[in-house]
């Protein structure tokens, strides 16, 4: 028997509803992930599972002794007391009992027959109440955690108080976890050792979370929530996204199909005679079917359009710190020691290390904001910084959304160009209604969004984000990665997103055994690299491109080649638009299919040829700038 069923569950707050008569069954041993775009409804379907809503109709059914326990996307603020305390809590009716048994075994430490008198009632009343298996459970808990069992849970880091949560929820040993967003705030380390503990849990998990690489490496199946309806994928998380585009590009070619009919029968019935002869009125039937059909049917929800402003472009080199370090006090362990890079224009750098470790702090170091307290800074010319802060500090929470970007103005700039503010606001799937929104109402998701779109309404050379990919879903953060991929610009990216920082950044810095490294490539490969070295500082994997490798300078068949790429760009570019010019005539589709596609063949050769010239153009210039010290 499976251990939940859901059938026909609907339920809505408005209209459309969330659930349009949805089925669900979870089975013993399942890992499922549930996915679903932002305000699809998916913390909604978790609470109806866990109890906290009921549905409009349909029924749910749990399996004879089912015991569940839920992890929540936010940190309850009002919870106190110790580590201990607050796992206890999650036992019911002993908590209490268990409360007075760990005092008193404090006390039994301290000697006394007082306490030991104490000591052996509470054990002889945990004994009589069956308890004594449960004090065993959060001791075993506890030690598996590796928690500190007497220290206060309001004074621990988010990623501690995360895994005191967990504790809380597995301590009544559930035979379902319900997951919201478990990795949600957490520093990489808390990530990995969160990811490991699910993969060896034994229990049943039903989790969702916008982390791509947990989702991949946990997920035995993926259940979708989309506009009300739950799609089931039997697969893990690479093959659900293959799996998921040819369904979307076979829905929209039904979709084509069935209003082209319904456009050919409203020209039918339009003509009025005919349409009402008796023979055709099961046609006027059909035809009423189909438009109730259509009326019905939901539209898959746009996606955010977020593309960057370019502005003039930066000098080549955008950052060089030489030697520096940095701490907040004479007696403090300095936050960053004896560090030095070259940042050059069109680098993607990622940031990384556990929360508190100074990532922050390196970036206004960077940008000029902090004074290092040794060593040096030299910022390039002609920055242009936009930046996007993990705080939200530049959001004011009182005034509206459009106000945030506008400024009580109508219009915004983009791209040298006024447009109105609420068309821009769009963009980033916030409604006119949502856009006059006060931000304090927003949710995480939205109050991101926002963030993208203020910092996107500005031209800008060196973009700057702080945990940009918080609370997005999963449509969003893909197109956010094309953005920063193809940004022509610099990028400094503080993230503890690994697929992220996988696909976007050129290299890594990282706060590691109490100092800062630099590595080539993503997270994957600063792993990899870091193995290599043994882990032992890093120093030995250092990126290739150091400043001493800049300052090598060009060879004369190099110095010959850079003259020659102008030249040779100029004429590619010009047969580009030859290229383009013949494949929008129409008469070049009149010569026959092959004809066309032999000038497509050679467009895409063109192209590729242009986009290796650019890059071998940046990579020598590069290095001539920096001998000449450009």
């Amino acid at each position: 028997m499976a251990l939940i069923n859901l059938r026909k569950i609907s339920l809505g707050f408005g209209s459309p509803r969330l659930l349009e008569a949805i089925d669900l069954q979870i089975e013993k041993g399942e890992r499922v992930c549930l996915v679903g775009r932002n305000g699809a409804g998916k913390s909604t379907l978790m609470r109806l599972i866990s109890g906290e809503v009921q549905p409009d109709g349909g029924e749910i059914s749990f399996a004879p002794g089912l015991k569940a326990a839920v992890l929540s996307q936010e940190i309850p603020k009002d919870l106190k007391g110790t580590v201990f305390d607050v796992i206890t809590g999650g036992l019911g009716d002993v908590h209490g009992l268990m409360n007075e048994y760990h005092a008193a075994v404090a006390a039994l430490e301290a000697g006394g027959e007082k306490a030991l008198a104490e000591f052996e009632r509470i054990h002889h009343e945990l004994e009589t109440k069956g308890a004594w298996l449960s004090t065993q459970q959060v001791e075993t808990v506890i030690s598996r955690l590796k928690l500190p069992a007497d220290a206060e849970f309001s004074e621990l880091s988010g990623g501690y108080k995360r895994r005191v949560l967990l504790g809380r929820a597995l301590v009544a040993e559930p035979d379902l976890l319900l997951l919201d967003e478990p990795t949600n705030h957490l520093d990489l380390e808390a990530i990995d050792w969160i990811e490991e503990f699910l993969l060896g849990y034994r229990g049943t998990l039903l989790f969702v979370t916008h982390d791509r690489m947990l989702m991949q490496r946990l997920a035995t199946r993926i259940i979708e929530l989309d506009r009300g309806r739950l799609l089931n994928w039997q697969c893990d998380y690479g093959e659900y996204l293959k799996r998921k585009e040819n369904l979307l590009n076979s829905e929209a070619q039904q979709n084509a199909l069935f209003d082209k009919k319904l456009s050919e029968e409203e020209a039918w019935v339009r003509q009025g005679v005919k349409a009402r002869r008796t023979r055709n009125e099961g046609r006027v039937r059909a035809l009423l079917e189909m438009r109730r059909e259509r009326s019905e049917r939901r539209e898959l929800e746009g996606s955010a359009r977020i593309r960057s402003q370019e502005t003039d472009i930066s000098g080549k080199l955008v950052i060089e710190a030489k030697g520096i370090g940095f701490s907040y006090g004479d007696n403090d362990r300095p936050v960053i020691k004896d560090f030095s890079t070259v940042i050059i224009r069109g680098d993607k750098v990622g940031i990384m290390g556990a929360n508190g470790s100074g990532k922050t702090t390196l970036l206004n170091l960077l940008l000029g904001k902090l004074e290092p307290t040794a060593g040096t800074v030299r910022l390039g010319t002609r920055l242009e910084v936009s930046y996007f802060d993990q705080l939200r500090a530049v959001l004011d929470e009182e005034r509206t959304v459009q106000d945030n970007i506008a400024d009580g103005n109508d219009q915004v700039i983009i791209d040298g160009r006024p447009r109105h503010v609420i068309g821009y606001l769009q963009d980033f799937l916030f409604t006119p209604d949502r856009a006059r929104t006060p931000v304090k109402v927003l949710s995480g998701g939205e109050r991101n969004r926002l963030l993208l779109a203020k910092l996107f309404a500005r031209p800008s050379n060196l973009l700057v984000m702080d945990e940009p990919t918080n609370d997005l879903d999963i449509e969003t953060l893909d197109l956010l990665e094309e953005i920063i991929a193809e940004y022509p610009g610099t990028v400094l990216l503080v993230s503890h997103d690994r697929t992220f920082l996988n696909n976007v950044v050129t290299s890594t810095m990282v706060f590691e055994n109490n100092e800062l490294n630099e590595y080539i490539g993503g997270y994957d490969d600063w792993l990899r690299q870091r193995q290599e070295a043994g882990d032992k500082g890093g120093k030995k994997a250092r990126k290739e491109k150091s400043k001493k490798d800049r300052s090598v300078k060009l060879g004369f068949k190099e110095e010959r080649e850079l003259s020659d790429l102008p030249g040779r760009i100029e004429a590619l570019e010009s047969e580009q638009s030859a290229l383009f010019s013949a494949v929008s005539d129409p008469g070049l589709y009149r010569q026959g299919g092959q004809k066309a596609a032999e000038v497509k063949a050679r467009l895409d050769e063109v192209e590729a040829a242009l986009k290796a010239c650019y890059s071998r153009w940046e990579e020598l210039q590069a290095i001539k700038d920096a001998s000449t010290g450009a």
